[in-house]
């Protein structure tokens, strides 16, 4: 047996430093989530059209004011290592998570409105679905792949 003064673990530490290799992993995974959280955002935000009243239960909710649409965000979670996509919750103008939830997929909400008095009173209503989240997923996620593959491709080159 040849003695080389190195051992196998010392030569596996020198040719491969599992750090470097972790780092430029996550640094891809991060650069391709963000863009298909890019690709979401913007194919959610093409989906939601300027008009008067409610869009069609089933399709895309219509702008009014255009805060919906404008807050559309996405952010990558390095904790998680993924990217969470989708409408902002803003305080005041009537936002809250239970009509951003029956926008997307239907169900009840409490709507503060005047009555014929003039008085503000609380009203539950039914919001028939009007998603937009889901199906600009559904459009973007056979992206998501290519997008992975490409920044992983990347690593070292």
């Amino acid at each position: 047996m040849i003695d080389f003064g190195v051992s196998l673990n010392q030569m596996k530490r020198g040719l491969f430093d599992r750090q470097a290799v972790i780092s430029a992993v996550e640094t891809a995974e991060r650069k391709a989530l963000s863009r298909f959280g890019a690709f979401v955002r913007r194919s959610a935000r093409s989906s939601i059209r300027k008009a008067k009243g409610p869009s069609k239960p089933g399709k895309p909710p219509h702008s009014h004011v255009g805060l919906l649409k404008q807050f559309i965000l996405f952010r990558y979670d390095r904790s998680r290592g993924s990217v969470i996509i989708g409408p902002a919750l803003l305080t005041g103008h009537g936002s809250d998570p239970d009509r951003l939830a029956a926008l997307e997929g239907g169900g009840m909400v409490t709507l503060r409105r005047r009555n014929k008095a003039g008085k503000m009173e609380s009203v539950q209503v039914h919001i028939k679905a009007r998603p937009f989240m889901g199906p600009a997923l559904r459009k973007e996620e056979p992206k998501l792949p290519d997008l992975l593959r490409n920044a992983m491709s990347k690593i070292g080159g």
